[in-house]
């Protein structure tokens, strides 16, 4: 099995690290990076306007990466009087490391179908919804707060930025370091792979790789693309990976 992931920095560079650790062979090719959102300057504004018992929301670790800088910047905290909800356990994780605060997340899976079936997010009628994400990002989680009664505002903490790569090389230097394996953590990667590499690159050997993915949804998503051997993550952290790829 040789694997090539592809998931943003610095967290590809980590797994291929720990999977060489363990004998095997892998190599990176991430295929989105991080950069500022266009809402930082407005968190702190956000957060102060907010009441006792009203909803954060927090999508992903990039979130606490981009923002917690933000928020220091302008001599500004995270509220204690608030209710933190994170995407999953490295997010929850994250936000808590740097704060101490309680922060509620699914334990099945990391998506925001599990999230909002969390009993404390049934009842959220009248309360203030703010939802910490990047951009483009899924409308499933504002969707359900809307229906539930909540009033829900967004802050885009941090922007995905497509990584450019020619697909022909790409394809013929994967080929012939015998890529079996490939790592992919959300739709829009999982999309950028496929129209990557040049249509008889796609036939001949990117849709007979073994695809690990980090929900059903992707899976799906990569069923109709054309993958037949899909294997899905239980979560979408390194360590999860791991488990997956063993």
């Amino acid at each position: 099995m040789t694997i090539l992931v592809t998931r943003p920095e610095p967290a590809a560079s980590e797994l291929v690290t720990r999977l060489r650790n363990q004998g095997k062979v892998a190599w990176t090719l991430p295929l989105i990076e991080f950069t500022p959102g266009r809402d930082l300057q407005r968190l702190p504004h956000q957060l102060a306007a907010m009441q006792p018992g009203d909803l954060v929301f927090l999508l992903s670790q990039q979130v606490v990466h981009f923002a917690h800088p933000a928020l220091q910047h302008n001599a500004s905290a995270w509220p204690t009087f608030l209710d933190y909800y994170a995407i999953g356990r490295s997010t929850a994780l994250a936000l808590h490391t740097v704060t101490n605060l309680k922060v509620d997340y699914p334990h099945a899976r990391e998506t925001s179908e599990e999230l909002i079936r969390l009993n404390r997010l049934q009842q959220v009628q009248g309360k203030r919804a703010l939802i910490l994400r990047g951009s483009p990002g899924r409308e499933l989680l504002a969707e359900t707060l809307l229906e539930r009664g909540a009033q829900v505002d967004y802050c885009e903490c941090y922007q995905r930025c497509e990584q450019h790569y020619n697909g022909a090389i790409e394809g013929r230097r994967w080929r012939d370091r015998g890529i079996t394996t490939l790592v992919v953590t959300s739709g829009e990667m999982l999309q950028q792979l496929f129209t990557l590499f040049p249509p008889i690159d796609r036939r001949e050997w990117l849709l007979h790789c073994r695809l690990v993915v980090v929900s059903e949804r992707l899976a799906t998503k990569a069923a109709e693309l054309g993958w037949q051997e899909i294997k899905v993550a239980d979560g979408a952290d390194n360590d999860a990976l791991l488990r997956a790829l063993r």
